[in-house]
């Protein structure tokens, strides 16, 4: 089985397999069923995801914001469209996870380095 950190590999390179199109809400939407869907069967939460819950906060941080909004709707702030806060998503994942790498988040290189490619 795909760990977070492979699921979203596999999103960045292929959008419209996943979400239809890239946008940074559908994305959204579909990790929220993704988490739904593990809770349901019993899966635990991993070590990636419970790292990915501090993303949020983080954004808020770096953007020095005070706000319920999910992370999909502060990114759309600093982005043209749907389209570019999805390319954001994954600028600013790396950028969060390369804060505190280990070997759990060096999978977040692999990211940024397919794009690179």
């Amino acid at each position: 089985m795909r760990d977070l950190y492979d699921l979203l590999h596999a999103i960045k390179e292929k959008p419209a397999m996943y979400l239809g199109s890239p946008s940074v809400s559908n994305l959204f939407i579909f990790l929220i069923g993704y988490n739904f869907a593990r809770r349901e069967q019993g899966i635990p939460i991993t070590t990636q995801e419970q790292k990915f819950l501090e993303f949020q906060p983080w954004l808020q941080q770096r953007f020095s914001l005070s706000t319920s909004a999910s992370w999909a709707r502060i990114i759309l702030l600093y982005a043209v469209d749907e389209v570019q806060g999805f390319w954001l998503f994954f600028d600013l994942l790396t950028e969060f996870l390369q804060q505190s790498i280990s070997p759990i988040e060096s999978k977040a290189n692999s990211i940024s380095k397919s794009e690179a490619a």
